[in-house]
């Protein structure tokens, strides 16, 4: 007798169109789950949105009230538009004296951050380019000092300033500021990604010394870090409340914060000043938007520094 087997079942070639119908379709993305997971991202973000600018929004709509309106009406309905008279009594009270405290923060902030960044790129710059004893060990010791908060460093700088007769004085605050452990760790990042090895030893060849290889060849490549670094620098330094609070006790000489701190320190014995402190806080915001606004370009270049290879 012979008994009959059934045939193999046949194979899909692996170059069939079958099979690469059926590979097709194991590789397409699931657009329910794709959907959901856009959806989230998109809600997180909305929600850091909200929690970002609700406070400000907050202050433009204050802003425009009066003391009464604040405590009156809605947080964020708007009530008699009293914003320009409120500019005006913000600017003339006790004899103008938030103009002064808004020119010391732009001398402080402007100045200060102007020196610290150029100490800090001709730092990072050395630290990269140049070759010398102990230099991993210095910029160790750099590294070191991002660990440390400022506000540790207060009453050391403060007795320092003493020794030396500086307290109560604009230099108090400017020198200080000069010394930037993070700005120097980020210039050196900048300059191993924006200056090549080769273009400064053309330059020397040429005949060109190190100052003006750094004046004229490295300094314009480093613009974008520059600017990045300054952006740092120009936040912190406009921030600064702390360290001011501690060296200076001269009401003429107070940045812009810490004379907006005195001014709420008053409210609870005036409460008309109420309005005053938010056009000032308002006030105190603009410089810091226009600044990244007119800005923005060289930041975003500058932190894709050594991104691409």
């Amino acid at each position: 007798m012979s008994t009959q087997t059934a045939p193999p079942a046949a194979k899909i070639r692996a170059d069939s169109p079958a099979a690469t119908t059926a590979a097709i379709k194991s590789r397409r993305p699931r657009r329910p789950r794709e959907f959901t997971s856009k959806a989230v991202v998109n809600a997180v973000l909305v929600v850091f949105a909200l929690y970002t600018l609700l406070p400000l929004t907050w202050l433009v709509i204050a802003s425009t009230k009066t003391y009464r309106d604040l405590f009156a009406t809605n947080p964020f309905a708007l009530g008699d538009f009293s914003f320009f008279s409120n500019l005006g009594e913000l600017f003339s009270y006790n004899d103008g004296v938030y103009l002064r405290w808004l020119g010391n923060s732009v001398l402080y902030t402007v100045i200060g951050s102007l020196l610290s960044t150029l100490i800090s790129v001709v730092c990072g710059y050395a630290f990269d380019k140049y070759e010398f004893r102990g230099k991993e060990k210095l910029f160790g010791v750099v590294l070191i000092g991002l660990l440390v908060p400022s506000t540790v460093t207060a009453l050391p700088l403060y007795l320092l300033a003493s020794e030396v007769g500086l307290v109560n004085t604009y230099w108090a605050v400017l020198i200080p500021s000069l010394v930037n452990p993070f700005g120097v760790y980020l210039a050196r990042v900048f300059s191993e990604g924006y200056v090549p090895g080769e273009v400064l030893e053309a330059s020397r060849m040429d005949g060109a010394g190190e100052l003006r290889t750094f004046g004229s060849v490295s300094l314009p490549m480093l613009a974008p870090g520059f600017m990045t670094i300054f952006l740092f620098s120009f936040t912190a330094s406009w921030n600064n409340f702390y360290s001011a609070l501690m060296i200076l006790n001269d009401e003429a000489l107070y940045p812009v914060n810490l004379g907006l701190y005195t001014l709420m320190k008053s409210v609870y014995q005036q409460p008309e000043l109420y309005p005053l402190v938010i056009i000032g806080s308002l006030v105190a915001v603009i410089p810091l938007i226009i600044a990244f606004l007119s800005l923005q370009r060289f930041w975003r270049s500058g932190l894709t520094a050594g991104a691409v290879k």
